[in-house]
């Protein structure tokens, strides 16, 4: 291996772990809250507020967040945002210790871990272009958005069982030894090299290869933003499912959602193997939709028949993830990249808020299965748009000219 390779590999090997350990620290936090207010006996409309205090501030500041990531070391704030998310996760099980409403630590709390994430999205996305070679981008990014959805996932696994055995303090306590973990890693990445490591190429790596260039930037958000708001939404409507409805223990829970974990692993091979045949628009859109139809039908066979359709649903949604990720990824400039990811997640975050209340309003009124099927039509619509939008243009651009009528030279005067 070439010395100048050795930074790139070391970054590459653990960005993937700093990743994973990040996204299971804060989901870990928001999935053992909704736990608690659901055990309350509180509505699928106050889990959809936790989950709408979450989002509301990163939709805000998201903009400004990515332009900042732009602008800084990106490791170095990677690190400040792990630090001061340990921080965050320690003041819940302080304030609840110190008497403190048990209502107003969760929000302040999940507040205050929020605002950090909003932080984090533009930084991960900007270290990642910056450090990962264009030839190693795709496959890097498959790796990187499992690690992210796994620990997203697997994190209701994680404090599911955690609640139900040890109690939620001692989970919101080793939460913040997850940030920990993670600002270690990132911290042995080590320095960006003075020269840099990561030109630009293109050739038969290239992600966007075989996907129509002319799909606008906002459209490529668009695709990939709708993923956010579907696992947001799914895991505030997964505790109401199996704990409120399904009447099972948090235990339970955990198992549905590790099996969540497992298919996304899964997505992961298949990617690479769908990746060579396909493109990745082609592979985004198949499965977003494909996943709307299990996303309709998890609820309506009792716990026995949402195991096997979350396994399925994730492996489709894993694989359409990783395909959107690495559009967005691939058409953005590494100086505009923490702008572009900022962009997304205010756009994701905005559209969690606004599709949260419509998807709590409905099963508070009915039941979950009217709430997962309100989620899917939403999530099939926005994954066409993208498709729509580029057909109707392929119409236009072959569109024959109108005919012009001929206009006939009038005959020469005659000489007198």
């Amino acid at each position: 291996m070439p010395p100048d390779d050795a930074p790139v590999r070391r970054a590459q090997h653990l960005l993937i772990p700093a990743t994973f350990i990040t996204s299971l620290g804060n989901n870990i936090q928001l999935i053992a809250a909704a736990l608690l207010l659901v055990r309350a006996g509180q509505t699928m409309l106050a889990v959809g507020w936790l989950f709408i205090a979450v989002a509301a501030p990163q939709a805000l500041l998201s903009p400004s967040c990515g332009r900042l990531a732009d602008r800084f070391d990106r490791r170095t704030l990677w690190i400040c945002c792990d630090l001061a998310s340990a921080l965050a996760a320690l003041a819940l099980p302080a304030g609840l210790a110190a008497g403190a409403p048990a209502n107003t630590v969760v929000y302040a709390a999940n507040l205050a871990l929020a605002a950090v994430a909003t932080l984090f999205v533009p930084v991960s996305a900007g270290l990642i272009k910056e450090r990962v070679r264009p030839a190693e981008l795709r496959r890097f990014n498959a790796n990187y958005e499992i690690a992210m959805q796994a620990g997203m996932l697997l994190s209701a696994s994680v404090g599911g069982f955690a609640v139900q055995w040890f109690g939620a303090t001692p989970l919101f306590a080793f939460n913040a030894g997850t940030f920990l973990a993670s600002a270690l890693c990132v911290l042995a990445v080590g320095r960006r090299p003075a020269r840099p490591a990561v030109a630009p190429e293109t050739g038969p790596h290239d992600p966007l290869r075989g996907t129509d260039r002319r799909l606008s930037t906002g459209r490529l958000i668009l695709l990939y933003a709708q993923g956010s708001v579907v696992v947001t939404v799914f895991n505030a409507l997964l505790p109401v499912l199996v704990v409120g409805e399904l009447h099972r223990g948090s235990a339970v829970l955990g198992l549905v959602d590790a099996l969540g974990g497992t298919g996304f692993l899964l997505a992961a091979a298949a990617y690479r193997l769908v990746g060579h045949r396909m493109g990745d628009l082609r592979i985004a859109l198949t499965g977003f939709l494909l996943c709307s139809v299990v996303l309709v039908l998890q609820p309506w066979f009792g716990v026995a028949g949402l195991m096997p359709l979350v396994l399925v649903g994730a492996c489709l949604f894993g694989q359409a993830r990783i395909a959107s990720r690495a559009l967005l990824l691939a058409s953005a400039p590494e100086h505009r990249i923490g702008r572009v990811f900022g962009v997304a997640n205010a756009c994701a975050l905005a559209g969690t808020v606004a599709v949260m209340l419509v998807v709590a309003a409905i099963t508070d009124h009915s039941d979950t299965r009217y709430g997962f099927a309100t989620l899917a039509a939403i999530s099939a619509l926005a994954a066409a748009l993208p498709t729509l939008a580029r057909a109707r243009r392929h119409r236009r651009a072959n569109r024959p000219a109108p005919e012009t009528p001929s206009i006939p030279n009038p005959a020469p005067l005659a000489e007198p």
